[in-house]
């Protein structure tokens, strides 16, 4: 495990717990951006996108002591995780490439997905070339991906909370680090997205319980009542 991740391991795998308030007052956030031209690319590889451009922040060089990112990571990390998806297309697409961060690319060469997880920071201190970028506005329609790879780690989603799409990119970016914490990952594995409900959701949950997956239970600061479970990894997609 890289040490950008060990508050991670340390605070947040062990169960439910409260996470207090920044100590210093600053609320700070991980934007997520997710390139929606139009047409824009389909829902699956858009989620499966921004799982591991998020986790690609954590395990970069970069983010390591004594690299540029460290300071700003390890005090995100080491508070609340927060992270708030925008949406960008065409130039304003270009102009986040120019911000400290990892782009990361799923699908096709003609209509790829593409998330840019940008360096953490005060959410009161973006750069213009951010906060002109809109929060809402990122759903896109459902899609049918098939059943995941074998072998892949799979990022479950609680269908049952029918979360934007700007959510879900959040839900699955915690996902994706407390995933890397829990098995001490130094490279970003590719992750697959599917949605889960009913007795497949029941099966994740029970796996989640007995510590054969990893799940995320959110805050509530948005869409969802706090503590809400949104997701569960496993590496045993033919399981539940």
């Amino acid at each position: 495990m890289t040490a950008a991740l060990e508050p991670v391991a340390a605070r947040y795998l062990g169960g439910p717990t409260t996470i207090p308030p920044e100590p210093d007052g600053i609320v700070r956030a991980m934007t997520m951006v997710l390139r929606l031209e139009r047409p824009p690319a389909a829902r699956t590889p858009v989620l499966e996108a921004a799982a591991a451009a998020a986790l690609a922040v954590c395990l970069d060089p970069r983010a390591q002591p004594g690299g540029e990112w460290a300071e700003p990571v390890a005090t995100w990390v080491g508070n609340r995780i927060r992270k708030i998806a925008r949406r960008a297309r065409t130039a304003h697409w270009t102009a986040v490439q120019e911000l400290p961060g990892v782009t990361w690319t799923v699908g096709p060469q003609d209509n790829p997905a593409q998330v840019r997880a940008l360096v953490p920071g005060p959410v009161d201190e973006v750069p213009r070339t951010v906060s002109r970028l809109q929060i809402g506005g990122t759903d896109l329609d459902p899609d049918e991906p098939g059943p995941p790879p074998p072998g892949q780690p799979v990022i479950w989603l609680n269908a049952g909370l029918e979360m934007s799409v700007g959510k879900a990119a959040a839900q699955v970016g915690h996902a994706s680090m407390l995933f890397a914490a829990a098995r001490g990952l130094t490279e970003v594995p590719p992750f697959a997205v599917r949605d889960a409900e009913g007795e497949r959701w029941d099966a994740l949950c029970a796996m989640a319980r007995s510590g054969e997956a990893v799940a995320v239970r959110d805050a509530g600061f948005t869409e969802v009542a706090p503590g809400s479970m949104t997701c569960v990894v496993t590496t045993t997609p033919d399981r539940p």
